[in-house]
């Protein structure tokens, strides 16, 4: 008897999202992050009655999945969680500190290369310090990669260098606006796996599950974030006993394909471009995605 994946064929005439039609909401420039992906995410949670009380992204990052829920109105409450301090420190400045001061000193630095080297070879002295100088290195740094090793920006669009990416009206219109809806959102500070772990019975709940890409041959995580180390079968594991729904991406591998398959979940590839225009496959995963097969 022949075993039948349970994989759902991918659309040959889906159209790959423009990016710039998405509104952008986080002040990162991250690495991995999600917003091709908001026109699934959104037709994801086109299937349940409006708002969800509670919409959660274990592993946030730039946060785009949450802030988008949280702005549109498509769940009560979201909350973010992410290990990693400095992406931390943004999202509690944001979130439950001093937006504005972070917003001001975004908008009177005076953008330079040794502006930018004397303000980051300089100690954090608070939280405060530690949210800017995450916003400053996300921006002028190649790729907003902030794990060790990552450089300065040398040539950029257009040759413009550190400049490329540094746009202070535009970043603190985000910041400001995520402080306004900041009664909407939660921010922990912490480890995915055991947020995941801690809400395994909420059933109203939805999680989308953004995990660093560590399972696959290329690796990539391990150079893109400072918390690239996670146990993908226990994820797996863990995710299977969520009373809530979920919708978890990955990369396109056969290792996650099985991983999925020895779950008892169904995974659907999409197409997106990377930030080299490639066009790339990465995998969504759930228990059920026949959405997947309507017109957005």
């Amino acid at each position: 008897m022949t075993l039948q994946l349970p994989f759902i064929q991918a659309d040959a005439k889906q159209s790959i999202v423009n990016v710039a039609s998405v509104p952008q909401r986080s002040p990162f420039r991250y690495p991995g992050g999600k917003t091709w992906l908001i026109p699934k995410i959104r037709q994801w949670l086109s299937n349940y009655p409006r708002p969800l009380p509670n919409f959660s992204e274990p592993f946030a990052g730039g946060g785009i999945a949450a802030l988008t829920a949280a702005f549109e109105g498509l769940a009560r409450h979201v909350t973010m969680v992410e290990i990693d301090e400095q992406v931390a420190a943004v999202w509690n400045v944001i979130i439950y500190g001093d937006a504005q001061a972070l917003a001001d000193r975004i908008m009177s630095f005076k953008i330079s290369i040794e502006n930018v080297n004397n303000t980051l070879a300089d100690s954090a002295s608070s939280v405060d310090d530690m949210a800017f100088r995450t916003i400053l290195k996300n921006r002028t740094f190649h790729g907003g990669i902030l794990a060790p090793g990552s450089a300065l920006i040398k040539n950029g669009e257009n040759g413009k260098g550190i400049l490329s990416r540094w746009y202070p009206a535009t970043l603190c219109k985000r910041i400001l606006a995520i402080n306004q809806i900041r009664d909407r959102i939660s921010f922990i500070q912490g480890d995915g796996l055991e947020y995941l772990k801690n809400h395994q019975s909420d059933e109203g709940a939805a999680f989308f599950i953004d995990p660093p890409y560590t399972a696959s041959k290329k690796k990539a995580g391990a150079r893109l974030y400072s918390y690239f180390q996670l146990n993908h079968e226990e994820l797996f594991s863990i995710v299977r006993q969520l009373r809530g729904d979920f919708l978890i991406t990955y990369d396109d591998d056969r290792y996650i394909e099985q991983l999925a398959l020895s779950n008892g979940l169904k995974y659907h590839p999409v197409s997106m471009k990377n930030t080299h225009h490639h066009t790339l496959t990465e995998l969504l995963i759930s228990r059920d995605l026949s959405w997947t097969l309507r017109a957005t």
